[in-house]
């Protein structure tokens, strides 16, 4: 195979670094470079003797000659260009940090491996063997158990307050600029000393100087502890000078990294400070590098091009969008919060375009009675309201053929209703979606109660009418017939579509729907209960009903109910969470742990093996291969795991290999 052929998307500074390293590389060569006007193109071509010249980003990807491209531009412009470069074909070195947030991040990573190709944040210490020889110490065990990291990266820039280190809109500020190089490094030192590759912190608390004009930290600190209670005191900063290097200290001694960030730049040895305790004589461990620090960052993508993906201690994927969230819950303990992020704010698609339905998606679609619009049998549960994080999943799930959204009046304290509305008002797809609204929960479960409700649900949801409405608790003391009569009269003024119960027994939903036929009304469309592979020990919430067991799915093959199933993959307990040694999750171990559910969890995993699927989506296709209607609702909280749960659609399970999994035979 030839040299790895660049493309550059930017022609800033760290650009021409970047293009003097290639220049010394043994596996790339600099072929082309992209600008936003053709004469910072052709200027930059001409100081290192490039032929090829573009005067846009999308000219430089539609270049067949270029095979990977390395993204140099402004914080806010990575992810539209990552993602396009994936689309393109074309292999990305992204510098760092990748994305402004984490819900940006997961869109980048989902593009690169939707299109097959390498994605690597470009922390160019990370791929130098400095930052191997430090791992390798602590993994031996050099100063003990460690205790204390303190990592930090500062410098004072002129205060140009249209420059992107300060200004918000250009995502400036100390943490995402340089503070990620801090966090990156805390992670990646309290991984080694406790066997991972990195680990997460359990807590972040910041502080920090925002400046009253620019709006951005322009110096902060941060707190943060890891499991095995190792502690990290992270400094940074954009208008402040601090001394920049890591110390580590350990049950048996400290490690001094005096230059973490930019070991031997032009190649040459750097070295790593060892003392142990009771020794008189700190060891220099010295580290030799045979190039420039950033040749082998181009080097380190060039070797692993086939891999999709540098390995550890080079940016993960995984370390990329843990170090993301990290920064998030930074900037979000010192109330820095960009304006594509606010409460009122509804982001465009991170990759630029109008959203819209990707072709060849293997979605598939139900219907309920009353309700005109085809229904996708997986349903997106509305459990959050961070705006970003929220509105990537929903982008995402409606990008792959999902239209139908489970949100409740009580979820969020009514944020969920409300960014739910925003994100449809904003992207105008109130005629393509489904709202499966909810309310009534106890103790307000009764036909006034659920007017008020209702008519708040669609104020905060912008809009006249609820595709679905459910009864999210029934109440017994009050007779069936009077909800059935206030649900009609809410359907004769055309604000629900359809309407059910979720969490009613199914002798109480026979009632309602005997007193409809009886009284010439609408019944009951649809039930929303419990309904997974798992039986339900005992209920996460009060007043919660599963349907999971033989009678019940009996009913429901009979009657043909449409059942909309909350918790269908049983709150994660097919998804790697659940182990018989692991008690730490409560919630899991309460309501879903018990020998036979660990049994189902084993044949879910080997008919996963067999078909070449995940467990969860095995899981997820025994709920939609009832032999009556069903909808399953899932909760993901990262578009992978709606991706690994929509590999269910293509799975069609037997009777017989129902019956299997659920240990019935």
């Amino acid at each position: 195979m030839g040299k790895l052929r660049w493309g550059i998307i930017g022609t800033g500074g760290i650009a021409r670094t970047f293009a003097r390293a290639l220049g010394q590389s043994s596996t790339g060569v600099l072929v082309a470079v992209g600008s936003r006007s053709k004469e910072r193109a052709e200027r930059f071509c001409q100081e290192f003797g490039v032929g090829r010249a573009h005067a846009s980003y999308e000219a430089l990807l539609a270049d067949p000659e270029v095979d990977a491209v390395y993204i140099s531009t402004p914080h806010p412009m990575h992810a539209e260009w990552a993602i396009r470069a994936a689309e393109a074909g074309k292999h990305i070195l992204c510098e760092k940090p990748l994305t402004l947030n984490h819900a940006e991040a997961m869109v980048v990573v989902e593009a690169a491996h939707e299109h097959g190709v390498f994605l690597m944040e470009a922390f160019m210490y990370r791929c130098h063997p400095q930052t191997a020889k430090l791992v390798e110490l602590l993994r031996e065990r050099a100063i003990g158990d460690v205790r204390v990291i303190q990592a930090t990266f500062s410098f004072h820039s002129a205060r140009n307050l249209e420059g992107r280190l300060l200004k918000k809109a250009l995502g400036g500020g100390g943490i995402l600029d340089v503070g990620c190089y801090c966090t990156s490094m805390a992670r990646l030192v309290a991984g080694a000393a406790t066997g991972k590759d990195f680990a997460e912190p359990l807590e972040v608390k910041g502080c920090a100087r925002i400046g009253p004009d620019s709006g951005v930290d322009e110096w902060a600190v941060a707190s943060l502890r890891f499991p095995g209670d190792i502690l990290a005191e992270l400094a940074t900063g954009v208008q402040l000078e601090q001394e920049n290097v890591v110390r580590i200290f350990g049950s048996e001694g400290s490690i001094l990294v005096p230059s973490p960030w930019g070991p031997a730049r032009d190649g040459g040895s750097s070295k790593i400070i060892v003392n142990r305790r009771g020794e008189k004589t700190p060891r220099e461990v010295v580290v030799q590098a045979d190039r420039p620090l950033y040749t082998i960052e181009a080097d380190t993508v060039a070797a692993n091009i086939d891999r999709r993906e540098a390995p550890s201690p080079a940016m993960t994927w995984a370390d990329t969008l843990g170090n993301m969230k990290t920064l998030d819950r930074w900037r979000e303990s010192i109330g820095l919060v960009y304006d594509s992020e606010g409460p009122d704010a509804i982001p465009a698609p991170v990759g630029g375009r109008p959203l819209a339905v990707r072709a060849g998606n293997r979605m598939k679609y139900g219907r309920i009675p009353g309700v005109e619009k085809r229904i996708s049998r997986v349903v997106m549960g509305v459990m959050g309201h961070q705006v970003p994080h929220v509105t990537a999943m929903f982008d995402d799930f409606f990008a792959r053929g999902g239209n139908c959204f489970d949100t409740a009046y009580i979820y969020g304290g009514g944020k969920c209703d409300s960014v739910l509305g925003r994100w449809v008002e904003a992207r105008g797809l109130r005629d393509q979606v489904v709202i499966l609204a909810k309310g009534a929960h106890t103790p307000f479960c009764n036909p006034r109660d659920l007017t008020s409700q209702l008519l708040e649900s669609l104020d905060r949801l912008r809009t006249d009418y609820a595709d679905i409405y459910m009864m999210h608790r029934d109440n017994p003391d009050i007779p069936v017939g009077e909800f059935v009569d206030c649900l009609n009269e809410h359907l004769r003024q055309g604000r629900i579509k359809a309407f059910g119960g979720s969490n009613w027994s199914l002798r109480r939903v026979e009632e309602a729907n005997e007193y409809a036929r009886r009284k010439g009304l609408v019944g009951f469309a649809a039930v929303s209960n419990n309904f997974s592979l798992a039986r339900m020990i005992a209920p996460p919430w009060d007043g919660c009903i599963s349907s999971s067991d033989a009678e019940s799915r009996e009913w429901f093959r009979r009657t043909q109910m449409p059942l909309m199933a909350w918790s269908s993959q049983a709150q994660g307990f097919f998804g790697g969470r659940a182990r018989p040694d692991d008690l730490s999750d409560g919630n899991l171990v309460r309501c879903w742990y018990s020998d036979d559910n660990f049994r189902r969890l084993e044949r879910a995993a080997e008919l996963a093996r067999r078909r070449g699927v995940p467990t969860p989506a095995v899981a997820l296709a025994y709920v939609l291969c009832q032999p009556f209607p069903t909808f399953a609702l899932i909760g993901p909280q990262k578009i992978e795991e709606t991706r690994t749960s929509l590999q269910a659609l293509e799975l069609e399970l037997s009777p017989e290999e129902l019956r299997w999994l659920n240990l019935e035979d």
